[in-house]
């Protein structure tokens, strides 16, 4: 059989290779060094054929060749691409890789702080600069295509809404390459982005180019996660493995012998373990910056080196490189010392406590090869381009900013996906460390589920409300809201629910019946039952607030040597303050006593009941030790020697706690006298009857429930914005002095535009300005708002007071608005800008406060763009001063 091509087609194929290598994507693909992907093929034949693409594909498949693709079709068709980024290091990376591909002059970077060669034909920026420039009236009509990176950020709960806002608002003639981790629901997404913005072509790939293995380690031992050949059953090697460290549940049980006592692995351990198994380099995921920086001291203190002579010295050569570009003076606040040991013998950490010199040499080293170990938080996770051979998570848990919560699946597909290094690795690795509070079950579940689903947090703000009608009617800018991503999930969520109202009403006909009462309504005696209970909650979830609060404050203000009185489960009588309450590393701490009885109590505070009450001070020892018991004994003589003469107050003579408020215990008495004289109150079935009254209740509150949802489904972003637009009106920037508003960006928006309104900014220094700046940008971790910082000037207390006043008259119209309250101002990071502001070294700036060197400048460099905001809306010569104070911060570690 002759198995030749017909010269006519052979010709025929020949002509349509040459002419496709004469494309654009002909010329792309012949210059790579490798075949495309067909997902990467699919996208970039979209592309080229005049179409926007969503690609949706896992981390590390190569998804980045499609923006690639969009950057050389712009350059062939002299227009102008975007390339956003949801964060700034990895917009530093793009612009650093695009630079040495088509040379620095035709690539420019802009993240709020930094601006370099803005009107260059490929410019990189984070996503907030692009809406920005939207808003701002920037003439886009140059702009062929805009690459939005990690665009399932969309899904972040405080910074997603931007993405909409630039999907909505962007010109319809730009062409968006919108490129997304594997999500479940990217054909909903994509029909949304066909519907705002024309055609747009969906691309799923749920291939990994390097396949993920999964494993469980058992002390240092590496089991496999899954059984071979049965997708998603545990391995019951595994479970055997663990068996002996499980504790029983049944009484049988517990007549057995007690269970193993498990040991975790040492992280020294669990690193030589996987040296040995070739599976380094791994990065270790621990949701902790003190666990990493622990890891690192461990590994430290273990003598593990696990690098080579070639590459120590690679490694010493940028640290020197870096000593000399941050100088000596601040290397001991930067834990220097540690951190470049650590590097030397092949490991470090990477966290947002970390300056952002110490996260990239990192990174880069890691890609290099010189680092074998990295402990890392969460935020490696995103878009940074650092893979490796395996991922390690430490725990399953982490904690959201409220409680410690179990990770979902899509970030331990976001975490696991930086295993396996593509053209290097024949397969990745993630190993979950067991551990008895861990259940197998979860673990095969947060494995086998690869996707998870993109929900829009999309809401109207203050500055979107401002801009959108400034150019619009109220009615079209509502019917522009009503496109987002959110109220089309929402509309297509409706029919089931309103499936589900008529069932209940149904239902309800029926419960009705049955607790029909012959003595009376007993729907109203219900309605006064509910009234009672729910009074009862409402009055003690209040005093309990009130008296948690009270009990903080009270503690806050005790001083070294106060004799107190303490209500509590541990202390009877007085006790004597020797270590007064303090914030570490976020953390809060509370005082330290010695109680009469002459014991030493660290306070916690579920043991306290009430506010400490202060009966007077002792003078204290110098240098007293609470651990020598003949001291202990001689402060307790000191302190009933002070009852004894008058110094200090009898206990007796202390102010009881105040009562609670007794007009809502005189409510409660007349509702609950109401009940009794109820006629249904007597009724022999009255117990019966309410059993079928609550079943209809709950009934009622799930109906109501749904329907609104319904409503609130179908109005939501309108009623939100006309809420937002009602208080802009109220406070005059409506309907025509937005202009400042117009212009600030951020959660705190409208609280700034009031203050640079105000003329708060007017008087203020440059250091001042800058410290005053740090307040409408800064958060506090967890528990440092607790403290009242020093304010280092009086003007600038002055300007302080006026914000927090300002910012409690907003907080009540948000209140009766019903919208979400702007975060109150927050002091913590005052001083040490304004420190920092006056040319002050690090160390001097962070003296006496508990932020982290990396944490100050991030923060610093979210104040910088704060500055910028206000320079362009303030008055002139306040402006002069703004932008002194933005040039005295971007220095040293602030700059770029």
């Amino acid at each position: 059989m002759d198995d030749r091509i017909p010269p006519a087609q052979a010709y025929a194929a020949s002509r349509k290779r040459a002419a496709e290598a004469a494309t654009p994507f002909g010329r792309f693909t012949a210059a790579l060094s490798y075949g495309l992907d067909p997902f990467q093929e699919q996208a970039c034949r979209a592309l080229a054929d005049g179409r926007s693409v969503l690609v949706a594909a896992p981390t590390g498949a190569g998804k980045t060749v499609v923006a690639q693709f969009a950057v050389l079709l712009a350059t062939e068709q002299d227009v102008r691409v975007f390339y956003t980024t949801p964060i700034k290091a990895l917009s530093n990376q793009k612009f650093a890789e695009l630079s040495q591909e088509y040379g620095a002059d035709r690539v420019g970077l802009l993240t709020g702080d930094v601006s370099i060669n803005r009107d260059a034909q490929i410019v990189v920026m984070t996503t907030e600069v692009l809406r920005n420039m939207i808003y701002s009236g920037t003439d886009l009509s140059s702009l062929g295509y805009v690459v939005l990176d990690e665009v399932h950020y969309l899904g972040d709960r405080f910074r997603g809404p931007v993405w909409e806002e630039v999907i909505i608002h962007l010109p319809a003639h730009v062409a968006l390459v919108s490129l997304s981790a594997t999500v479940s629901n990217a054909e909903e997404f994509g029909a949304w982005l066909r519907e705002v913005r024309g055609h747009t072509e969906v691309i799923v790939s749920e291939h990994r180019p390097v396949p993920l293995y999964s494993h469980v380690a058992v002390g240092t031992d590496l089991h496999p996660l899954f059984q071979a050949g049965a997708p998603g059953q545990v391995n019951r090697d595994l479970e055997t493995a663990v068996r002996p460290f499980v504790s029983r549940g049944s009484r049988r049980d517990r007549r057995r012998p007690m269970h193993a006592r498990f040991q975790r692995p040492s992280r020294t351990a669990l690193i030589r373990e996987l040296d040995e198994d070739d599976l380094l380099p791994a990065i270790f995921f621990i949701f902790s910056r003190n666990g990493c920086d622990a890891a690192v001291e461990q590994c430290l203190a273990a003598g593990l080196d696990l690098t080579d002579k070639a590459e120590k010295r690679h490694i010493m050569a940028r640290l020197e490189e870096l000593h000399d570009e941050l100088g000596s003076e601040d290397l001991s606040v930067l834990g220097y010392h540690t951190f470049s040991t650590g590097l030397i013998h092949g490991f470090g950490a990477h966290h947002a406590g970390l300056i952002p010199q110490f996260k990239e040499l990192v990174e880069e080293l890691f890609v290099d090869g010189c680092l074998r170990a990295v402990f890392a938080t969460e935020t490696l996770a995103l878009g940074v381009n650092m893979p490796a051979r395996t991922v390690v998570l430490e725990k399953l848990t982490k904690f959201n900013g409220e409680s410690h919560v179990q990770i979902t699946p899509g970030e331990y597909t976001q975490l696991t996906g930086r295993a396996g290094r593509r053209g290097i690795d024949v397969e990745g690795h993630a190993v979950v460390v067991w551990h008895p509070s861990t259940e197998l079950a979860d673990i095969g579940s947060l494995a086998s589920k690869r996707t998870y689903a993109l929900q829009s947090r999309f809401t109207p703000t203050y500055n979107m409300t401002a801009n959108l009608l400034a150019r619009l009617t109220e009615h079209d800018a509502a019917k522009v809201l009503e496109t987002s991503f959110a109220q089309f999930q929402a509309d297509k969520g409706v029919v089931g629910l309103a499936r589900r109202v008529r069932r209940n009403e149904e239902a309800l006909a029926g419960y009705r019946t049955s607790m029909e009462c012959e003595r009376g309504d007993f729907e109203e005696y219900v309605q006064l039952r509910r009234t009672l209970s729910e009074m009862e909650k409402r009055a003690s979830r209040s005093r309990t607030k009130i008296k948690q609060r009270e009990t903080i404050e009270s503690l806050g203000r005790l001083k070294h040597g106060d004799v107190i009185v303490l209500p509590s489960k541990r202390i009877d009588g007085t006790a004597v303050v020797i270590t007064p309450m303090s914030s570490r590393d976020g953390e809060l701490r509370l005082p330290t006593v010695l109680t009469e009885q002459g014991k030493v109590w660290h306070l916690r505070m579920h043991e306290i009941t009430e506010p400490a009450v202060v009966l007077g001070r002792l003078k204290m020892p110098k240098r007293f030790n609470h651990r020598q018991a003949s001291e202990r004994r001689a402060l307790r003589d000191s302190l009933f020697a002070a009852i004894a003469d008058g110094r200090v107050a009898q206990p007796s003579e202390a102010a009881p706690p105040a009562k609670g408020a007794r007009v809502q215990s005189e409510e409660i008495a007349l509702v609950r006298e109401q009940l009794r004289s109820h006629p249904c109150h007597s009724c022999p079935d009255r117990e019966h009857h309410a059993r079928w009254a609550e079943r209809a209740a709950k009934l009622q509150r799930d109906t109501a429930s749904l329907t609104k949802q319904i409503e609130g489904r179908t109005t939501s972003i309108a009623q939100v914005f006309d809420r937002v637009r009602r208080v802009l009106t109220t406070l005059g920037f409506l309907p025509d002095d937005a202009r400042i508003l117009r212009r600030i960006y951020g959660e705190r928006d409208l609280l700034t535009a009031l203050s640079v309104r105000a003329g708060l900014w007017d008087p203020l220094s440059e250091p001042e300005a800058a410290a005053f700046a740090s307040s409408l940008v800064y958060q506090a971790r967890r528990t440092e708002g607790y403290f009242n910082p020093r304010i280092p000037s009086a003007s600038l207390e002055h300007a302080l007071v006026e914000l927090r006043s300002t910012w409690q008259n907003l907080y009540r119209l948000e209140v009766d608005a019903d919208l979400p309250v702007t975060p109150e101002p927050e002091f913590g990071l005052v001083e040490p800008i304004f420190r920092w502001t006056e040319g002050k070294s690090l160390s001097a700036a962070l003296a006496g406060s508990d932020i982290a060197a990396g944490d100050f400048v991030r923060w610093a460099k979210q104040t910088l763009d704060l500055l910028g905001q206000v320079a362009d809306v303030c008055e002139p010569a306040t402006a002069v001063v703004v932008r002194r104070a933005a040039d005295a911060i971007r220095r040293g570690v602030v700059a770029d």
